[in-house]
């Protein structure tokens, strides 16, 4: 009976979940995620969670899937050339984005979508009468890390947003644009009481539940983003001070399930699966039937660059050379499953507290950073040593070793102020403007409080 009832409730959080398919029409279902039996077992409440993480990874922003960041902001960056067919796919790549277009329309419903989701588990989690204190405040710090996270891009992508904390729908429907000083202040402040709640041991050793030091890890990334630099530093400290966390040599190992550089990953639907990453950048003969690695990004690397030799792939087919992101190398099923999509990983963090350390004068200890990176990667230290050229020294090693993550590229081409420089030699009409992309037209629509668009479309 005990079983027949938490397979009942499981159903009822997936058809809940499932309901919630546009921003502007999240409505309470039938089924009550919100509702207290959900939230009166740990089971269930435990499985409402893990949902989200399986939303998270299949759909918008962070999915390795074509839609998702690493694909679609490599091609509006300078990273990756689109083969592919499909118009609305290249959209992208050929910087045609428009307010009609399906893939930003898409993102923003699915990331509303996974907010509204992790609210509802805030909300259920505070009104629970029966899960213990702790229970109670990891699964609280895990929804607050994945309600920053989701916000973090799409104010990043899209500027000035709605930061959505409650599951109130016909408050939500209205709700009008944060200034986004103001969603990173929001950003920053649920980070921090994340932060506080999460525990600093993972929950399983394969590292898929969110810690404190993955908090931290965003928060570094908030604040550098935000130029806070001091405060960058200290919270990528307060991971990289962690022992559990190290680089290695290996560039074979970084993207292996098991890998001591990660920080937080997703596991993949099935067991024998792999990454959608693999099956969105791996192409074995001919020409990429999708999208390829730039000639820009190749000759990037420095001679010797493990990184190179490992995590790029060249393919001939005779008359033409192409290269893709080998830093996933499975594309079909393993047994078991080899390879999880890693969402924040040891390395970002030096990088991190290099460029903050650099930027506040800090230049022997930013050398450190820069340098571990570096010969990990097989380079000798930096040549580097006034502030200027160190921090464009590690704006160029974020880019060999960020490559195809998640847009990692195209938000520090944005932050540093060199967008326009760089984009317009490879974006056909490339304007300033094209820094966001536009609000879907059919949710300025809904809610004409969205307005105004955003400049250019």
């Amino acid at each position: 009976m005990k079983k027949s009832i938490t397979y009942l409730v499981l159903y009822m959080i997936t058809a809940t979940l499932l309901s919630c398919d546009n921003f502007v029409d999240v409505t309470l279902p039938d089924s009550q995620l919100t509702g207290e039996k959900v939230f009166e077992d740990a089971t269930t409440a435990n499985a409402a969670m893990v949902d989200i993480y399986s939303k998270l990874r299949d759909t918008g922003i962070l999915t390795g899937l074509l839609n998702g960041a690493s694909v679609s902001l490599g091609m509006y960056s300078d990273e990756l050339i689109y083969h592919g067919s499909g118009v609305e796919q290249g959209l992208p790549y050929t910087n045609t984005i428009i307010a009609t277009s399906g893939i930003t329309s898409d993102l923003w419903n699915q990331s509303y979508h996974q907010i509204y989701c992790a609210n509802a588990v805030i909300e259920g989690v505070q009104n629970s009468v029966s899960l213990s204190l702790n229970d109670k405040n990891r699964l609280t710090g895990e929804a607050l890390f994945v309600r920053s996270l989701v916000h973090f891009y799409l104010v990043n992508i899209y500027g000035d947003i709605p930061y959505i904390t409650n599951t109130e729908y016909e408050k939500n429907k209205i709700a009008g644009r944060t200034p986004s000083a103001t969603v990173y202040s929001n950003i920053i402040s649920d980070l921090d009481q994340a932060i506080k709640l999460l525990p600093e041991q993972y929950l399983t050793a394969e590292r898929v539940r969110p810690n404190r030091s993955a908090a931290n890890a965003l928060l570094a990334r908030v604040y550098l983003y935000n130029k806070q630099w001091a405060e960058a530093s200290n919270s990528a400290s307060a991971v990289l001070n962690n022992p559990a966390y190290v680089i290695g040599n290996n560039p074979d190992k970084t993207f292996l399930k098991e890998s001591v550089s990660t920080i937080w990953q997703f596991m993949p639907k099935l067991n024998g699966n792999n990454t959608d990453e693999g099956g969105s950048f791996i192409f074995l003969s001919g020409s990429s039937t999708f999208v390829a690695l730039s000639p820009d990004l190749i000759d990037a690397f420095e001679i010797g660059d493990l990184r190179k030799s490992h995590w790029i792939r060249e393919v001939n087919d005779g008359a033409n050379i192409y290269y893709h992101s080998f830093k996933y190398k499975q594309h079909t099923k393993t047994d078991p499953s080899v390879e999880y999509s890693i969402i924040f990983r040891i390395a970002e963090q030096y990088l991190i507290r290099a460029e903050a350390r650099a930027r506040q004068g800090e230049l022997i200890g930013a050398k450190e950073d820069l340098n571990k990176i570096r010969n990990a990667a097989g380079l000798a230290n930096t040549t580097a040593s006034t502030a200027n050229e160190i921090i464009n020294a590690v704006i160029k090693e974020r880019r060999v070793e960020l490559f195809t993550e998640y847009g990692h590229r195209f938000f520090d081409l944005k932050r540093t102020g060199e967008l326009d420089a760089v984009l317009s030699l490879v974006k056909p009409g490339w304007q300033t403007t094209d820094q966001l992309w536009p609000l879907p037209e059919t949710e300025l629509i809904a809610n004409p409080n969205l307005f105004p668009q955003n400049e250019g479309y």
